[in-house]
């Protein structure tokens, strides 16, 4: 390690190092889609420019005795065409390789990340850099007056706007070392100053705090060590858990809809409700029609990540998240989208305020760090990890995400249309983006069912927005139909 920059993995990624599976390696997948295809020589000029400015992102992943770390190191990034299934597998035990890769189809840019590594807000900047540079090379013609640069920042929900930064060389984000969890919530760490950071948020009525939804693209248990009791102090009911048909080679099922964001935001003010709580209660309903019963098990449950550095000001990228649980429970009253969109609101509310989520947090670190468990060997903290993380998961029917409304710098805001978040699911999971009046719903799953999104899809149509509809191949007998109409002269 000499000469070498390293330091530890935060609470979170450590999580997601434990819990990952064959169906789940805990990769996400952000793309922004251009008015053009994409050159790949200009690419990946632009991705050395890019790689350059984030120190983060030339560390690889390696393991002590007690701990996982992160090590800068001299590897180089290269772009390549798109030859693996949507978040395929990243990290690899016994490979010494980068924690991300950028690949290209056609019109799309894609960026691919190993969540240990960093958060989606932390790799929104980064491709939000990638993709400006790139278009300052295709057109720069097109170069905007010399200006700061400015990176999708702190807000979220579908009314989120950008915030500036700091020039090129002065961005902490780009730094290997920062962890806001230990600045912030450690037992020696001062108590933070409460403040929403100014955003210049544009919110709608009865709206949540902002950013809810970004940051954990998984469901990750990254705010307390255990599910907590119900109302009440009493045990919380057994949730329902999607089942279905694994995809054959654990590739993930992923299904694209885009809409108008305008006409979704319209549909949730109407319910006087946030997006990210009318699309989760719209969810809960699909799964419901679609299940043909709930058999024994009433209740469904989302967790809902937070960006904490709306509340606590970070630029580090790399993980820096909660999340919040919401929970709705069929046949107790009316279980329309509308009232249970409410209930939700009404439940993620307190539970997303600064003062709760630091009390969180403090209990998670403060158990993180109990003598018993810091003296683990690292293959028994996975386990005693990957324990928490299942019980977590059986708390838990769905995953959601919303990244908010996107805005690139120029020129790409110009020629970027659509942008969609894809991420690897151990459980039905939507993930949400908005840009250039465009919302992308993209649904991700371990199985190959898609009867909840085509709910989903009809119920949208039904109150008169425009969805179109793109699926990922993933059974034997769709990959065959590729093969053959790619061998058809």
């Amino acid at each position: 390690m000499t000469g070498r920059t390293w330091v530890r993995l935060d609470n979170a990624s450590n999580i997601f190092l434990a819990a990952r599976t064959d169906a789940d390696p805990k990769v996400f997948r952000l793309s922004a889609e251009t008015d053009h295809e994409v050159d790949p020589e200009l690419l990946q000029l632009a991705l050395d420019e890019t790689y350059e400015q984030y120190p983060l992102y030339h560390a690889v992943l390696r393991r002590g005795v007690f701990w996982y770390y992160l090590q800068d190191s001299d590897l180089r990034s290269r772009i390549t065409g798109e030859e693996l299934h949507t978040c395929a597998p990243i990290y690899r035990a016994d490979r010494r390789n980068l924690l991300f890769r950028v690949t290209h189809h056609l019109r799309r840019i894609n960026l691919e990340v190993f969540h240990a590594l960093s958060d989606g807000t932390g790799a929104l900047w980064f491709l939000s850099d990638l993709v400006t540079a790139y278009h300052r090379l295709r057109y720069p013609e097109d170069q905007p007056p010399q200006a700061g640069k400015a990176r999708p920042g702190c807000p979220g929900g579908a009314d989120a706007t950008t915030v500036d930064r700091e020039p090129v060389g002065s961005d902490p984000a780009r730094e290997l070392t920062g962890d806001s969890f230990a600045e912030y919530f450690r037992r020696d760490a001062a108590p933070a100053a409460l403040t929403v950071v100014d955003a210049g948020q544009s919110t709608v009525a009865g709206s949540p705090p902002p950013d809810a939804g970004r940051g954990s693209l998984h469901g990750a248990t990254a705010s307390a060590p255990a599910p907590q009791p119900g109302r009440g102090g009493q045990r919380q009911p057994r949730v329902y858990h999607v089942r279905g048909t694994r995809t054959p080679d654990h590739r993930t099922r992923a299904v694209e809809l885009t809409l108008p964001v305008q006409d979704v935001l319209a549909l949730a003010r109407a319910q006087g409700v946030s997006l990210t709580m009318y699309l989760t209660a719209l969810f809960f309903d699909s799964i419901h029609r679609s299940s043909a019963g709930m058999g024994r098990h009433r209740t469904m449950a989302a967790s809902v990540p937070v960006n904490l550095r709306q509340f606590f000001p970070s630029t580090s990228a790399r993980n820096f998240f909660a999340t919040v649980r919401v929970e709705h429970t069929y046949g107790r009253g009316a279980d329309g989208v509308g009232e249970i969109a409410r209930s939700l609101e009404a439940q993620f509310r307190p539970k997303a305020t600064p003062e709760a989520l630091e009390a969180k947090l403090r209990r998670f670190i403060r158990f993180e760090r109990t003598p018993v468990l810091r003296v683990l060997p690292r293959p028994l903290k996975d386990v005693a990890l990957g324990l928490v993380n299942r019980v977590n998961n059986r708390s838990l029917t769905v995953a959601i995400s919303n990244m908010g409304r996107v805005s690139l710098p120029e020129p790409a805001e110009t020629h970027v249309s659509r942008m969609f978040l894809h991420v690897s699911a151990a459980r039905p999971q939507f993930c949400v983006v908005s840009h250039a009046g465009l919302l992308t719903v993209s649904f991700s799953s371990p199985y190959t069912e898609t009867g909840h999104i085509r709910e989903f899809a009809r119920a949208l149509s039904g109150h008169g927005v425009d969805v179109g509809v793109a699926a990922v191949r993933v059974t034997e007998a769709e990959l065959a139909e590729v093969e053959h109409a790619e061998a058809a002269p």
